[in-house]
């Protein structure tokens, strides 16, 4: 079974990206483009973002995670320690972030550095998360092989009666990480496969060297 793709095509024609509308800096660039996407009727999760990171088994493997806070150091995300993702990076950090906004005709290809946040910042966090998902956090090791969905659902039912009518403390294992950009990339559509690409380079001096890409 086959199906031919060749003629999948889209004229990209709603904005441009000029080197005299970049500012200085790119978390500012990010910020126009987030609060512009966040506001707009036609993007969902804006804060949807495609983790990639190179794997213990040495290969690439990328997902989906929700981006909870953006600041002047970087972008900031929370998951399992354990999991298949918390190990790629505990054995390499150096990771990349990609937000693609298709109604905006818009992409950010952020790579970074990937390190622990402070405890205190991931037991804030935690706190502020619906009971639910506190004990989703205990109940599931996250990435490991399970027999069942029923599994699931008794390990959920366990941790429900272990924190009955107790706080919900995050768990070791479970926590934020910050990526602190060293590049980033700002991909406007454009007519004729002519896209504006802009990039961001972190230099020794912590300024940031812009350059224009090629499509």
């Amino acid at each position: 079974m086959s199906k031919d793709l060749s003629n999948y095509r889209k004229s990209y024609e709603k904005q441009e990206l000029l080197e005299s509308n970049c500012p200085k800096k790119p978390l500012d660039l990010f910020k126009q483009w987030f609060l512009t996407a966040d506001e707009s009727d036609s993007v969902e999760e804006t804060n949807a973002m495609t983790i990639s990171t190179i794997g213990v088994d040495g290969f690439p493997k990328s997902r989906v995670v929700l981006l909870k806070k953006y600041t002047e150091e970087g972008f900031i995300f929370y998951t399992n320690y354990n999991s298949e993702k918390g190990k790629a990076i505990a054995a390499n950090n150096h990771i990349c972030l990609s937000f693609f906004w298709p109604a905006l005709e818009q992409q950010i290809i952020i790579k970074g550095k990937a390190v622990l946040l402070p405890k205190e910042a991931s037991d804030g966090y935690f706190e502020s998360r619906p009971a639910g998902s506190k004990l989703g956090a205990w109940a599931s090791n996250q990435s490991s092989v399970v027999s069942s969905r029923e599994i699931l659902d008794e390990n959920l039912k366990a941790y429900e009666n272990k924190f009955k009518d107790r706080s919900i403390h995050r768990p070791k294992h479970w926590g934020g990480y910050l990526v602190k950009p060293i590049s980033m990339e700002f991909w406007q559509g454009r007519p004729n496969r002519m896209h504006d690409r802009i990039r961001y380079t972190l230099m020794k001096d912590f300024s940031w060297k812009v350059e224009r890409l090629a499509p």
